[in-house]
């Protein structure tokens, strides 16, 4: 039953709670120290040397320590450049429906490889901070796009060794190079 407020004119006002509440949106409010663990690896090998665990182990500790409440935990073993991984659309679902206030990554690489900001965005959209635990020396801006270059060619190369034929491989790492010698003439 949806819960209604009559007006001295006899109209009917719907709260939005109650829309949301019949809706089903608009979330849960959460508590402050309502925290989410998200931690992820992009291989099998690395999840069974146990890397996995304890990088949530280690923010479990962090949690702990700051006294959060863990209100989910979610795992990816998979790429940062795959957008279809399910422990991250957990984690952004929680988001929407308003379950949590942070989300702890041990490294921004470990919710995204590219596209973190958006990610940023939508999260504080949903009223979500993102917390990072660990904190990385500061990379140069020359060794950051050298980083993101060689994620970059590594994942074209993975799709190009995964098409049919060598023919495609050879003409795609031709087209690859050709494009890279362009950039470094300034052409691009």
């Amino acid at each position: 039953m949806i819960k209604s407020i009559r007006l001295p004119s006899g109209q009917r006002r719907y709260p939005a709670e109650e829309i949301n509440r019949i809706l089903g949106t608009g979330g849960i409010k959460a508590e402050q120290d309502a925290v989410v663990l998200y931690a992820r690896v992009s291989t099998k090998k690395q999840a069974d040397a146990g890397n996995l665990e304890r990088q949530m182990e280690r923010l479990r500790a962090y949690a702990q320590e700051k006294g959060y409440r863990i209100v989910g935990e979610h795992l990816d073993v998979a790429s940062g450049l795959n957008q279809n991984r399910r422990g991250l659309e957990r984690v952004l679902k929680m988001a929407e429906r308003g379950e949590f206030k942070k989300l702890l990554i041990e490294y921004p690489d470990r919710l995204a490889r590219f596209g973190y900001a958006y990610l940023e965005r939508h999260l504080k959209h949903c009223g979500v901070e993102i917390e990072v635990t660990s904190q990385r020396e500061p990379v140069d801006a020359h060794t950051e796009l050298v980083q993101d270059l060689l994620t970059i060619v590594t994942s074209f190369s993975a799709r190009l060794y995964g098409a049919r034929g060598g023919r495609k491989v050879r003409q795609g790492f031709r087209e690859l190079i050709e494009d890279a010698e362009k950039a470094q003439k300034g052409e691009v």
